[in-house]
């Protein structure tokens, strides 16, 4: 096509919610000019059903429960005043204890305030905070917010170290909704046993955010921390981000939570819209499906024009991949369905893999995020009439046209500003499209079997080491082979996972075991120190 047809195609498909500050372009997907007309039966069906969802329906039929992650913005919309009445209470319950941590009413142990927030978390309760905390921080924001996000005990050092002297003023709040996920509760366990290493209780500078009646809340409850605030089975940890999860560290941060909830909410009325093309989420996961053949057979390239959207990708790979990435569809038949998410930010990737997108494989469709207002206040000009935000503006349409010019097709998605009401906006419009693919492709967005079965897993692992570890201590002074110890366990099919177990324990002091190397690896000789 040339510029002229770009542009009246530009005009015909760009899709504008100006109440939200928000617009999408997909004229640079190269779909026919039926195709969305022969797609308009299956988009009402989805449409309908996203109705039933909001309704109260139980779409996750896996655990029966419902999932109402749209009421979080909406409790009006609520199937019962129970569940309405609780996320008022929760939202003013978030504004009040931020308001008194700021204040010091709420305060350490030691000292006359918390300064520091640390966050422990993994998948959505950590993924989505992280994203509004570097989207919307600011230089004098009233805490300063650490994450942990992963059983990683180096990275759990990491963070510990950078608090050093500061943990004393460091608020912690440990979100877990079942309160056993294992990742949380070691991190949790770590960071209380650094509190007491320097005298301090846990207790109070702790905060939990879970499900009314876990292990978590139990112990939160027993040992008297500062506050616990709800999470519900009908939210999912990857549509958390405006429940207490994501809205507490949010509001400690500083962050205007009223205002994200409000472009959240005014979000979901515009991609309610029965007309497609006035209704950007439908037309999002219409690209989707038209890119993918419905399979996705191609790949999200999301790249964001704004370096405090670099988080994005992580988000949306979550958000994105656990909902759509399932064997089943709904009726059962084996459909393996999903939709692979990559990428960092423009015009960073512009360095490092645009050459591949624009001259390598053709498996893609790129997601432009675009952010038209740079910064407050006048820029200084770099050359004769550009700013730096100039040159970023010009590097992403650039990008845009160099790759149509191959063939390589785009959606562009631009935002008036980065603020907090828009980036509720951004997030409430990838929550709907998600949904709306699925229904379009008849798989459940609402379970992850395959993260449950990754669990059983690995918890299978740590059953069979402790028998390796109890095996090994009742004749200490000996020492076997792997195959030897796999032979006296009755466990001859697990030789790899035990000489995986036995290679991690002997590289740390922490179970006492000892190693002694063969001529080759699997020759090593395991016995306790």
């Amino acid at each position: 096509m040339n510029q002229r047809e770009l542009w009246e195609r530009y005009r015909q498909y760009l899709c504008a919610a100006p109440g939200i500050g928000l617009q999408v372009d997909i004229s640079r997907m190269m779909f026919d000019e039926g195709y969305l007309e022969r797609m308009a039966g299956p988009m009402d069906r989805a449409l309908a059903a996203m109705e039933e969802l909001e309704g109260g329906a139980k779409a996750n039929v896996d655990e029966d429960r419902m999932v109402g992650h749209y009421w979080l913005r909406a409790p009006e919309l609520a199937p019962n005043d129970a569940i309405r009445g609780d996320i008022e209470k929760t939202v003013a319950a978030v504004r009040e204890f931020a308001g008194q941590v700021h204040t010091g009413a709420v305060a350490p142990q030691r000292g006359d305030g918390f300064y520091i927030l640390l966050v422990i978390g993994i998948g959505g309760s950590a993924l989505g905070p992280q994203l509004v905390c570097d989207a919307l921080g600011q230089d004098d924001d009233p805490l300063i917010v650490r994450f942990i996000d992963n059983t990683d005990p180096d990275g759990i050092d990491r963070v510990i170290e950078e608090l050093d002297e500061e943990l004393p003023q460091t608020l912690t709040v440990v979100t877990s909704k079942s309160g056993e996920t294992r990742e949380s509760r070691n991190a949790m366990l770590e960071v209380a046993a650094a509190y007491q290493r320097v005298g301090l209780s846990f207790a109070k500078h702790a905060v939990a955010v879970t499900c009314e009646g876990s292990a978590l809340h139990q112990q939160a409850v027993g040992d008297q921390w500062l506050h616990t605030f709800p999470m519900w089975d009908w939210v999912g940890g990857r549509t958390s981000v405006l429940s207490a999860a994501g809205l507490l560290p949010a509001a400690l941060q500083g962050i205007d939570i009223d205002a994200m909830l409000a472009g959240a909410r005014q979000c979901d009325i515009v991609t309610r819209e029965k007309n497609l093309l006035r209704n950007p989420a439908a037309l999002l996961s219409l690209m989707w499906h038209y890119s993918g053949d419905g399979r996705g057979v191609r790949d999200m390239v999301v790249l964001p024009y704004r370096d405090r959207l670099a988080l994005l990708g992580r988000y949306l790979q979550q958000l994105v991949m656990e909902s759509i990435g399932k064997e089943h569809s709904r009726a059962g038949e084996t459909v393996h369905q999903g939709l692979t998410v990559y990428g960092n930010k423009g015009t960073t990737d512009q360095h490092a893999y645009l050459q591949q997108l624009r001259d390598g494989r053709d498996d893609f469709f790129v997601t432009f995020i675009n952010v038209r207002h740079d910064r407050d206040g006048q820029s200084i000009r770099v050359e004769e009439d550009v700013t730096t935000g100039d040159y970023l503006n010009a590097f992403w349409q650039g990008t845009r046209t160099a790759l149509c010019d191959k063939g390589r097709e785009s959606i562009s998605i631009t935002l008036d500003e980065l603020n907090a009401r828009t980036l509720g906006a951004l997030i409430a419009l990838f929550e709907r499209t998600v949904g709306l693919y699925a229904e379009l492709i008849n798989v459940n967005a609402y379970d992850q079997p395959g993260v449950e079965a990754g669990k059983k897993a690995a918890g299978a692992v740590l059953d069979l080491q402790r028998r390796v570890l109890a095996h090994l201590r009742d004749d200490p002074k000996s020492s076997r082979t792997v195959e030897e110890i796999v032979a006296a366990i009755g466990e001859p099919d697990a030789v790899e996972a035990v000489y995986q177990i036995l290679e991690h324990a002997a590289a740390n002091p922490n179970h006492g075991v000892r190693r002694t190397a063969g001529t080759e690896p699997f020759d090593a000789r395991y016995g306790m120190t």
